[in-house]
């Protein structure tokens, strides 16, 4: 058992009458001997498995990251089954009984099969919309879950909840912190740069490249708060122009809807002394890293998208005007500039556009825990997501950017976004800048940071439990942790 991101390039070439009728990078189960049919009558469970993957999209789930977590749980689940014989749409005592075995075997079996309480939960919400989805669509006899009835409130109104018997009760959030302080936050930038804690050259570790590179972007998203895929395939023509003047309040920053999570455009910020250091880098370091390389863009990702006239709003590509926010990664991949190079932020010293991060958090981090700090966590970029969040809501719950809003004129370039400042609630603001679709995800997104914080304090009498929506998205936030 196995699965694949969907790819129709080359669909004529398949002797089919019309294109599949299935989206692109959307996860496609397969058997190991390749077919999917026994015969017409007789389809098998992984036919049902795609149609439910299939519908994710128009059932709420957009984002790819969610098909591929939803195939993976799949996959694994079918295997163990196929192993022991059970049928995927068994009795609900036979399901039952196997969830069991699957238990014991996931949380307490091989060390290399093991999963967290964190992954087991996941994989238990899966499998239970898609047996809730089967049982509908008449396949399933019954869900092999039990539930207990709960109550939370939400926007001020108890309501009542399903809670999945199989999932596991978690650790209290505050001994899973997720974000870094601040001094570790510095620390971090710093070794990223391949300085030292006092922010001097690290004669002992010579092997950084591209500092400037990696610092200034480690800036960045600590600073706005961006999403992997979000500043991996960031152009420079969509970096916010540096205000005439420095400013205490932050720079807006729009993100195109193709590659923000779910497709939801918004519009987080950036502060000035962090955007000027990456138009510095744009200007010098990476100019370096392009001069004299050409890029090509694999044949795999389609023919290269030549970018002429560009702006921040678009550009023309192959003689058409475009705008950027309509560039899905993909698209941004084959982005080639007049000069022969790729106009994304991140570059190689090769003019290669970079996507790997994950990696180059991961190795700083474990330097740092060997040089200098053994407490330094591993660092994913999203949890740079969450030290922005944590940061900012520090930041409007002392009041800094109110203060700050309250001297900014109202002819100055930010005088709207210092109005927004002084008119909103924290949780209101930090809610626009993350992308949330309400504040009862911000709350409980918050809370799941860390709940011994000031924060409690400050919002003890508004921080509700989620309703469904909101649970969903906030579990998606800590989800993306696994990125890279």
């Amino acid at each position: 058992m196995r699965w694949i991101s969907f790819s129709a390039n080359g669909w004529e070439s398949w002797d089919l009458s019309r294109q599949p009728l299935i989206r692109d990078q959307m996860p496609v189960l397969i058997d190991d001997d390749l077919l999917l049919e026994d015969g017409p009558n007789s389809p098998r469970p992984t036919v049902f498995v795609n149609k439910w993957l299939s519908e994710l999209p128009i059932n709420g789930a957009s984002a790819v990251r969610t098909w591929e977590n939803g195939a993976g749980c799949l996959c694994r689940w079918m295997t163990f089954l196929k192993d022991r014989r059970v049928h995927l749409f068994s009795s609900r005592d036979d399901l039952r009984a196997a969830l069991s075995v699957y238990a014991e075997y996931r949380l307490a079996g091989p060390l290399k099969a093991r999963w967290d309480h964190t992954t087991w939960n996941l994989h238990m919400g899966i499998l239970s919309g898609f047996y809730t989805w089967a049982q509908g669509e008449g396949l399933a006899p019954a869900v092999p879950f039990t539930y207990r009835m709960g109550k939370r409130m939400a926007h001020g109104v108890m309501v009542d909840v399903e809670i999945n018997q199989a999932k596991l009760r978690q650790p209290r959030p505050h001994t899973t912190i997720k974000y870094l302080e601040w001094d570790f936050a510095e620390l971090f930038v710093r070794a990223l740069a391949g300085l030292g804690p006092d922010g001097e050259p690290d004669m002992r570790f010579r092997r950084v490249r591209e500092g400037a590179r990696n610092a200034a972007m480690g800036k960045l998203v600590i600073s706005s708060g961006l999403r992997s895929q979000e500043f991996t395939h960031l152009t420079i023509y969509e970096v916010p122009p540096l205000p005439r003047h420095p400013t205490s309040i932050p720079v807006q920053f729009p993100l195109a809807h193709a590659i923000t999570k779910g497709e939801k455009a918004r519009t987080s910020w950036v502060h000035y002394d962090v955007l000027a250091e990456m138009h510095q880098y744009i200007e010098l370091d990476r100019a370096a890293s392009a001069e004299g390389y050409t890029w090509s863009p694999p044949s795999k990702l389609g023919p290269p998208l030549l970018v002429e006239e560009p702006d921040w709003e678009g550009a023309t590509l192959n003689g058409k005007r475009r705008p950027w926010r309509h560039l899905r990664p993909k698209d941004r991949l084959r982005l080639v500039t007049p000069e022969g190079q790729s106009p994304l932020v991140g570059l190689q010293s090769t003019g290669k556009p970079f996507v790997d991060w994950a990696t180059v958090f991961r190795r700083t981090s474990a330097r740092i825990r060997e040089r200098y700090e053994p407490r330094f966590p591993t660092v994913a970029p999203h949890r740079l997501r969450h030290t922005m969040a944590m940061r900012t809501l520090e930041q409007l719950t002392a009041g800094y950017y109110q203060r700050a809003a309250a001297l900014v004129k109202d002819t100055a370039d930010d005088a709207a976004l210092a109005l927004y400042l002084r008119k909103h609630e924290p949780m209101l603001i930090l809610r626009d800048l993350l992308g949330h679709t309400s504040v009862t995800s911000t709350e409980l997104y918050i809370a799941r940071l860390d709940v011994t914080r000031i924060y409690r304090e400050a919002y003890k009498d508004t921080a509700v439990g989620p309703d469904p929506a909101a649970a969903v998205e906030t579990d998606a936030e800590f989800a993306d942790e696994d990125e890279g």
